[in-house]
């Protein structure tokens, strides 16, 4: 694992919450793209090496609207970034972490995504990330 690469933020309005998280953290949003494979459009804000995902559903099947409509807004994931994610995945399913998906998928900025099962990390959602060349 490199570092935490981004935290994912689920969201109900994308414009509300982006113009929110721009005051807050004094920074514009300096992404923004839909992700059809996985039903959200995301947007992404940095603070120094830092970066914030906004995310929301595309439609009311997705899982981050079924997310939102369940828990409300709030914290998503922790996404790490890595340099092989195939081996991270390799590696963290042989140590008993449950993976959500058997290959990389392509995800949101450029990057290929692996989620780990919420039930395998203590409640948490982890996605790893690895870019794309």
């Amino acid at each position: 694992m490199q570092k935490i690469e981004h935290i994912g933020i689920a969201v109900k309005d994308l414009e509300k919450s982006e113009s929110l998280f721009s005051l807050l953290l004094n920074t514009p949003v300096y992404k923004r793209e839909e992700v059809e494979n996985q039903q959200v459009i995301t947007s992404f804000l940095r603070n120094g090496p830092n970066k914030i995902e906004l995310i929301q559903g595309t439609n009311e099947d997705s899982v981050i609207s079924k997310f939102v409509e369940k828990k409300g807004e709030g914290i998503h994931h922790i996404a790490l970034a890595v340099d092989d994610i195939k081996s991270e995945m390799i590696r963290l399913q042989r140590a008993g972490f449950q993976l959500l998906n058997e290959e990389p998928t392509i995800g949101a900025d450029n990057k290929w995504v692996c989620f780990l099962h919420p039930k395998s990390c203590n409640g948490v959602l982890i996605e790893l990330c690895q870019e794309r060349k």
